[in-house]
């Protein structure tokens, strides 16, 4: 018998190039059946950090589920330490300076849950009306501001608010982030690109997430970073845990 994952969870995602950019390297996996879902932001520019972004999703799909959250979760961490390996090999056949990845991605079984990231694409859990980072960013601001130095308001118009001391296909060794959860029934989960919290406040997204279609939420959320400018790709996927 093969074991529940996140069959009962309602999920939805979307992706969006922005107002600015003129390719896409974000991608995303919406993959409810197996209680998988993913968020990579590639960096490095065209036909470089859309190809590691997409290496990344096509890479974690086909992993099997496992018979529980602990060996899917470590299978899924081995496969992006694999995935690292080989972005750095193709970096330097290609000859180029860096090709690399944000990712953020949550595993589920019934009501455990996994968070693996890498990077400043982020987790947000709303509970009971409050909304909580699950992730924390591992970028040069989010540094800035653990040491008491940049505010948040601050941090969101650094000049170096886009710089990542974390991702995929970066360094030799890829240190990943892993945070432990328990769902709760009516939980919402939002992954994103930072595309969408660099434009969105976070009581906007509580607002927005509070309602109950969770493809009615994506929408909403990509729309709303599309009316501020969208400078970045912005991509979410919405996770809904039924009542």
């Amino acid at each position: 018998m093969r074991p529940s994952a996140g069959k009962t969870f309602k999920s939805a995602s979307k992706s969006h190039v922005g107002m600015v950019r003129q390719v896409n390297e974000d991608a995303c996996l919406d993959l409810p059946e197996n209680g998988l879902w993913v968020v990579a932001d590639g960096m490095g520019g065209h036909a470089a950090g859309d190809y590691v972004s997409s290496l990344i999703v096509d890479s974690v799909r086909s992993i099997a589920v496992g018979r529980s959250l602990d060996e899917y979760a470590a299978a899924l961490k081995n496969d992006l330490l694999r995935v690292n390996a080989a972005v750095r090999e193709e970096t330097a056949n290609r000859g180029v300076i860096m090709m690399g990845s944000t990712v953020v991605l949550l595993a589920t079984r019934d009501l455990r849950g996994v968070c693996l990231w890498a990077g400043d694409s982020r987790l947000y859990r709303l509970r009971d009306g409050l909304l909580e980072g699950i992730s924390r960013d591992h970028s040069y601001v989010q540094d800035l501001q653990d040491s008491g130095l940049l505010s948040e308001a601050e941090a969101r118009v650094h000049p170096r608010a886009n710089i990542v001391t974390r991702a995929i296909g970066v360094d030799a060794q890829l240190d990943l982030a892993m945070v432990e959860l328990l769902l709760m029934p009516g939980d919402s989960y939002l992954l994103c690109s930072d595309g969408l919290n660099k434009t969105v406040e976070d009581h906007e997204i509580a607002e927005v997430l509070n309602h109950d279609d969770a493809g009615e939420i994506a929408s909403s959320l990509v729309s709303l970073g599309l009316m501020r400018g969208a400078p970045d790709n912005i991509t979410v996927i919405v996770v809904k845990v039924p009542s």
